[in-house]
């Protein structure tokens, strides 16, 4: 057993669930074998704690690190800021400036607050939301964190059980009496939310949901959504913290020419530092005022910092045109890989988010030696690859040859019927589904 291996053990006897984020958990990837934790990044390359050295072309610190792990110019502006104070009595001055840069980027937004993940700043969107409205209904597509606001979609009554509309995520300890405020639609059904707006249109605070993720809007659809939210009075939250930063720099919003009352950002916004952004329009967010959104570490130096050097750099490259190149050749890597080796194989996502699965009735069985193999090549890959700067042709290519090869081994596999047989531990655990 590894060195992290022995420490997962542990930190399940401390740390109940054994990580802080239900993504990393190793069980995910490849139980009892996973390296679990990391001595070292930099760029694309991981070190575990025995000093194997692997490329990650996986998730990349589930989708933060876009310019690559420890990118330097991103780390000598935070260690300069940290060498200047991180935290005082005053405030710093980079909050201001990064405001100012995310308005530019978003012309239709002129206000700003801030936190430091994803999931409390969809909360502070949410209770903006309802503070404007004075209504408390929300209904949402696709996954924005854990939050209770959130997981009361899974409150669904179901022969006086919980329902699962989120297969994986669980509502325990959330108020039975959010039941029916958290109301789910899937993209690109316009009937969908009609149905909803039929039903709780004069009570709806908000409409919440990626502007794209696994598919591009069909023609109409996030402009008929800016028309409900107009028509009912709900503000319009673009969840952009997947997806921002990814396409353009900025919100994918901006590709299609919808504007939101409020956008979300985190994860790509500060390249590993933890940094999230509410943007909206300034009838919107002055309602911020009007009820208790206040946090100590929201005002700390390095979030902002980092996201200045990060979204400067971003813009200065075109990085995103970088990522959809390189998000490109792995997406259809993938598919040329399984046409080779006869393998029945679904792919998608955007580019710079690729993801796929095996058709067959035992993928996840093949998922894990995926990961397995890969994992014997130097590699730390499974079903999705985020693309970062730091990733180039030539680490695509040694990639592809190796997916080549295992690809060999898992269609050799299902035909002779000996997947499990073939694997060093337990079939890899499968996440919560998201709803879209």
């Amino acid at each position: 057993m590894n060195r992290g291996q022995q420490l997962y053990g542990r930190a399940k006897d401390r740390i109940p669930g054994g990580t802080q984020l239900l993504s990393k958990r190793p069980e995910l990837f490849l139980p009892n074998i996973w390296p679990s934790y990391y001595s070292r990044a930099k760029g694309i390359e991981v070190w575990d704690l025995d000093g194997n050295r692997y490329l990650d072309m996986s998730t990349n610190g589930i989708g933060t690190c876009i310019l690559g792990a420890a990118d330097p110019d991103v780390d000598a502006a935070v260690k300069e800021a940290i060498d200047a104070g991180t935290m005082s009595t005053l405030n710093c001055p980079e909050e201001i400036e990064l405001a100012d840069l995310l308005c530019e980027l978003h012309p239709w937004a002129q206000k700003v607050r801030y936190a430091r993940s994803g999931g409390e700043a969809m909360a502070v969107a949410i209770r903006i939301a309802r503070a404007k409205t004075r209504r408390d209904r929300v209904a949402f597509c696709g996954y924005h964190g854990w939050h209770d606001w959130y997981l009361a979609a899974n409150l669904a009554e179901q022969q006086a059980l919980d329902g699962h509309l989120l297969p994986g995520l669980a509502p325990s300890g959330v108020p039975r009496g959010l039941l029916n405020t958290a109301l789910p639609f899937r993209y690109n059904h316009i009937e969908d939310i009609s149905s909803i707006v039929e039903k709780y249109g004069e009570d709806m605070a908000a409409i919440v949901m990626e502007p794209l993720r696994d598919h591009e809007p069909e023609p109409g659809f996030l402009e008929h959504i800016r028309n409900v939210a107009d028509e009912t009075g709900a503000a319009l939250i673009f969840d952009e913290i997947t997806a921002g930063f990814r396409l353009t720099t900025g919100g994918a919003h901006l590709l299609f020419g919808v504007d939101p009352d409020m956008a979300v950002f985190a994860k790509a916004i500060s390249n590993g530092y933890p940094m999230a952004a509410i943007l909206g329009r300034d009838d919107v967010m002055e309602t911020a005022q009007e009820t208790f959104i206040s946090s100590t570490y929201w005002t700390e130096r390095i979030g902002p910092t980092a996201a200045l050097a990060t979204i400067r750099k971003h813009r200065e490259l075109d990085v995103p045109k970088h990522l959809i190149r390189l998000g490109s050749l792995v997406l259809k890597g993938w598919k040329d890989a399984a046409a080779e080796a006869d393998l029945s194989l679904e792919s998608g996502g955007m580019a710079p988010l690729g993801h796929f699965t095996f058709r067959h009735e035992q993928n996840q069985e093949a998922q894990t030696l995926f990961t397995q193999e890969m994992l014997r090549r130097g590699f730390l890959a499974f079903r999705a690859f985020y693309c970062t700067y730091a990733h180039q042709e030539e680490h695509v290519n040694a990639y592809m040859n190796a997916v080549k090869e295992v690809f060999v081994i898992i269609a050799d596999a299902m035909k002779e019927g000996n997947l499990a047989r073939l694997l060093e531990g337990p079939v890899a655990h499968i996440g919560f589904k998201r709803l879209t």
